[in-house]
């Protein structure tokens, strides 16, 4: 049995998908190994614009459910799309294609961090690569605000929900889920009330 439903128009014959569980296996390894520090943009970029396996509005959804579930956000998402496609054995296929290679190569890296933490190059190179993490998840995020014009809600009430929460976040430092429990469900109240009949 299926953990979450196909969003409509998941499966239309012209939409391509996974053709196997070693093909989600391999596309979510080759996706951690591109993700260090900013895998989320490099998700996004692989499954919605090469690969088309999903459309922007439907990322969004899926990486909206993905954050509120407990655990890592690119985990979950990971695992709901192995699993719309192929129950179980896609999403367990998805997790380890996520998780093995990557894990290993953390590992080999931590190792040799250890060595060189005192060397001034090994800092530099660290405050280097955070900008550019910086760099791909705001880039991301202004890809997907083109998807908020045709949301449920409007693109005003999405922008004063965005800034709500990078204020809440950035200047009043509350804690995340805080944040997510408050904005996300004023959030939900509102689109459920303009979905409603």
């Amino acid at each position: 049995m299926s953990l979450n439903p196909s969003p409509p128009g998941a499966h239309t014959q012209d939409r391509p998908r996974p053709q196997s569980p070693a093909d989600l296996f391999w596309s979510f390894t080759w996706l951690a190994l591109q993700g260090f520090g900013g895998v989320v943009a490099v998700v996004q970029r692989e499954l919605v614009e090469k690969k088309r396996w999903m459309t922007n509005e439907e990322f969004l959804e899926d990486w909206a459910v993905a954050q509120v579930m407990p655990g890592p956000n690119v985990v979950n998402l990971s695992l709901m799309i192995g699993d719309r496609h192929f129950g179980l054995r896609g999403g367990l296929a998805a997790l380890a294609g996520m998780l093995t290679l990557p894990m290993v190569l953390a590992l080999a890296a931590a190792l040799l961090y250890a060595q060189w933490a005192t060397h001034p190059a090994m800092a530099g190179a660290l405050r280097g690569m955070g900008a550019v993490a910086a760099g791909l998840i705001g880039g991301m995020a202004l890809k997907l605000a083109a998807s908020l014009r045709t949301h449920v809600l409007g693109p005003w009430v999405c922008a004063a929900l965005a800034l709500a929460t990078f204020v809440a976040v950035v200047w009043w430092h509350i804690p995340l889920y805080g944040v997510l429990l408050v904005l996300g469900g004023v959030a939900c109240v509102l689109a459920w009330r303009r979905l409603a009949p």
